[in-house]
């Protein structure tokens, strides 16, 4: 539980601080977007790799998001997902309906604007 409040401290602080050194004038917003999806791809290959160094190899593309779904997100969220999609052309939609990165901002719309940032770095890109 401890862990969980101090990442998602972090996880903010991260973000907010990208943004005010844009408004300060050491970046633009493109800029800390392009930052922000950056380091969440890092960090989400970084994790794949950890997870799944002892796993044997996917065969194919519904392996791989069975073991995300169940496995890695079980591991990182502590939840599965709620419900995955595909159109059976390689587009996949994991959706979750607690997402704990969103679940303090969707307490209102005065945080609209804020939520796509904090998914910049949320979004690990997984593949």
């Amino acid at each position: 539980m401890a862990d969980e409040a101090l990442f998602l401290l972090l996880h903010n602080e991260m973000v907010a601080g990208l943004y005010r050194a844009a408004e300060q004038g050491e970046g633009e917003n493109g800029r800390c977007t392009t930052k922000l999806e950056s380091m969440g791809f890092r960090v989400g290959q970084g994790l794949i790799e950890r997870f799944t160094k002892d796993t044997a190899r996917f065969k194919d593309e519904l392996d791989i998001m069975k073991f995300i779904c169940k496995d890695f997100w079980t591991t990182v969220f502590k939840k599965q997902i709620d419900n995955l999609r595909t159109n059976h052309q390689g587009i996949y939609v994991l959706q979750d309906n607690k997402f704990r990165l969103l679940t303090q901002m969707s307490a209102g719309k005065q945080y609209l604007e804020h939520a796509p940032k904090v998914l910049f770095l949320g979004s690990m890109s997984l593949i």
